[in-house]
């Protein structure tokens, strides 16, 4: 059975270690399983997860980083040093450009990596997404009972601007928004998973992952992944997920309107200070400047203002 791990204000956790763990935090439930390829100590996927000075804003990442090994620990290790310096901004648009400059200085040694990465506001229940050409997230809408690819609605195909990290200089990446109601579910994963090969040699793809996902249970959700890594691998053999590493991430919204209690979101301000002065002393993390969007300082104290929010609205 998966640990369990309440998320404090301020906390980034995470990293590119095996782990098999719960998450709980402001309106939103979280398991995460991550396996290196070869049962090694560290892989290359990288799984994030980070809450803000109020408990509002919750940050989720997972990422596939071409390599194992240390230098993929390095790069985690940055990677938790951004989360920790955008923990308390709403808009995620901002840390995902700085992550793809940080993949660009390293693409000469051959350094790139997939990701998707989402913001989630508890008061208004807004998840903001950007895809930097990572496999595509899988939504479970309670009020259907069916699960879909989580994409950018476009007209004109794929965007340059959703490339892997590391490949381009792109100023900007897309994003896109969507409102999660209670139950609401959203899968994130590796390319493990839809690269499971058949004993044919055939790819399992995104379609068989859709279809191996809408014939498992959801009553127990901490048993979700569990069940359909066994369900894969019943499906294309023993050898379908053993030639790489594996995560997934599954997270589900608790309420229709979630909201962190007055002395959460009161005690906020001590927290950014102190998270502050420790960035100014000698060998501090990175300062976890906020925005200062209404949403964000003035939801803080007056939750109203907090609707202000969406992504959209939000970009600079």
């Amino acid at each position: 059975m998966a640990e369990s791990e309440l998320m404090q204000c301020m906390e980034v956790w995470g990293g590119n270690q095996p782990v098999d763990s719960a998450v709980s935090m402001a309106g939103l439930d979280a398991w995460v399983f991550s396996k290196p390829y070869g049962d090694a100590d560290g892989g290359g996927d990288v799984y994030y997860v980070s809450s803000c000075a109020t408990g509002r804003i919750t940050r989720l990442l997972v990422a596939d980083v071409a390599g194992h090994g240390a230098s993929v620990g390095a790069l985690a290790a940055g990677l938790r040093g951004l989360m920790r310096r955008h923990v308390n901004q709403l808009n995620q648009t901002r840390f995902v450009r700085l992550m793809n400059q940080q993949f660009t200085e390293l693409s000469q040694s051959g350094i790139f990596a997939t990701a998707v990465v989402t913001t989630y506001f508890a008061t208004n229940n807004h998840l903001s997404l950007c895809n930097a050409g990572h496999p595509p997230p899988l939504l479970y809408s309670a009020a259907t009972g069916r699960w879909n690819f989580l994409q950018c609605p476009r007209d004109d195909g794929p965007s340059p601007h959703d490339l892997p990290l590391g490949i381009e200089d792109v100023f900007d990446y897309t994003e896109f928004e969507v409102r999660l109601r209670k139950g609401d579910m959203v899968l994130c994963y590796t390319d493990s998973l839809i690269e499971a090969r058949f004993p044919s040699g055939e790819l399992l793809g995104t379609e068989g992952l859709l279809q191996i996902v809408q014939s498992i249970a959801l009553s127990d959700p901490p048993k979700f992944i569990p069940a359909l890594l066994a369900a894969i691998i019943a499906r294309t053999g023993d050898r379908g997920l053993a030639s790489d590493d594996i995560t997934a991430l599954l997270f589900r919204a608790k309420a229709d309107r979630a909201n962190t209690s007055f002395i959460t979101r009161l005690g906020g301000p001590f927290r950014l200070l102190g998270g502050i002065v420790r960035g100014v002393l000698p060998g501090g993390e990175p300062i976890p400047w906020p925005d200062l969007s209404l949403a964000n300082m003035g939801g803080a104290v007056f939750r109203p203002l907090g609707n202000l929010w969406s992504g959209r609205d939000g970009k600079r």
